[in-house]
C-alpha cells in the first residue's frame, strides 16, 4: 500500500509540474498583457504593479478585431459544418457497405493524412487561382479536402458501436437510407461529431498557412492580422501580448464547454 501511495504521488507531482511548465508560456503572456512598456522590461515574470486594460483597447483597435473575428467565425462555423456533414455520410457508407472497394477508399482517406500541406502547396494555390478561387470560398473549399481523412476516420470507428440491426429495423419500417441516417444514425453520434468541430475549429482558428497564401487583406482572418501585427509591434510586448491574448480567448472558451465531449468522442472513434 505505502509502495501504490508513493507511486501515486511521484506520479501526481510529475503532472503538476510538467502542467506548470505547460502553463507558463500562457503565464508570461496573460500577465504581461496587463503591464506597461516599461513593467515588461523591470519584471517579467512577476504580477503587474498596476493593472492596466489600455494595451488590450489599443490592440483592438490595431488589430482590427472585429472584422477579423467576423472572417474567422464565418470561415470556421461553415468549414466545420461541411465538413461533418459530409464525412459522416461517408464513413457510414464505407462502415456499412464492406468490400474491397470501400475498404481501399477507407485506406486512401487514411494515407491521406500524412500527406503534409506543404507538398501540395504551391501547385494547389496555382490551381485554384487558376479558377478565380483564392477567396473565402476556395479556402473553405481546401479546408473541406484537408480536413476530411481525420474525420472520416474517426467517424469510420465510431460506428462501430451502432448495431446495423437498427438499419434493418428502419428499413422494415419503410424508412430509406437517407432517413435511416438523419433520423438515426446521425444524432446517435453527437460525441464524435462534437469531437470533429472541436479539432477542425482549432486547427481552421488557429491557421495561418493557408489563409495567407489565399485570402484578401479584407477578407484576413485573426491569425493573419495578428502576423502582421505581430510585426507591426515587435518591440512593444505590451501590446503584441494583448492582441495575443485576445486572439486566443475565443476558441479556449469553446474547449472548455466542450471538453468531455472531446475526450469521449476521441475515444470513441479512435478505440472502438
Amino acid at each position: 500500500m505505502k509502495k501504490k501511495r508513493r507511486n501515486k504521488l511521484v506520479i501526481g507531482t510529475i503532472g503538476i509540474l510538467l502542467a506548470l511548465l505547460w502553463l507558463s508560456p500562457f503565464y508570461l503572456m496573460v500577465v504581461n498583457s496587463f503591464k506597461t512598456k516599461k513593467g515588461i522590461f523591470s519584471n517579467v515574470l512577476g504580477l503587474p504593479e498596476e493593472w492596466t486594460f489600455v494595451n488590450f483597447k489599443q490592440a483592438f483597435i490595431d488589430l482590427d478585431f472585429v472584422n477579423a473575428f467576423m472572417n474567422s467565425l464565418f470561415i470556421s462555423l461553415v468549414s466545420v459544418t461541411i465538413i461533418i456533414l459530409f464525412s459522416s455520410m461517408a464513413g457510414y457508407a464505407l462502415a456499412r457497405n464492406k468490400s474491397k472497394i470501400s475498404n481501399g477508399l477507407f485506406m486512401v482517406f487514411v494515407a491521406a493524412m500524412l500527406i503534409p500541406f506543404q507538398s501540395v502547396m504551391i501547385p494547389l494555390i496555382s490551381l485554384f487561382g487558376k479558377v478565380d478561387m483564392l477567396n473565402p470560398g476556395g479556402l473553405i473549399f481546401m479546408y473541406l479536402g484537408f480536413g476530411c481523412s481525420l474525420s472520416i476516420f474517426l467517424y469510420h470507428g465510431a460506428m462501430a458501436s451502432i448495431p446495423a440491426s437498427l438499419d434493418e429495423a428502419a428499413t422494415i419500417d419503410g424508412a430509406n437510407k437517407w432517413q435511416i441516417f438523419w433520423k438515426i444514425i446521425f444524432p446517435m453520434l453527437k460525441p464524435i461529431s462534437v469531437t470533429v468541430m472541436i479539432l477542425n475549429i482549432i486547427w481552421i482558428w488557429n491557421d495561418y498557412l493557408l489563409p495567407s497564401l489565399v485570402l484578401s487583406a479584407e477578407n484576413a482572418t485573426i491569425p493573419l492580422n495578428m502576423f502582421f501585427f505581430f510585426g507591426q509591434y515587435t518591440k512593444q510586448w505590451h501590446l503584441a501580448l494583448a492582441g495575443l491574448t485576445l486572439a486566443i480567448i475565443p476558441i479556449i472558451i469553446v474547449y472548455f464547454f466542450a471538453q468531455k465531449q472531446i475526450i469521449k468522442g476521441v475515444t470513441d472513434g479512435a478505440v472502438k
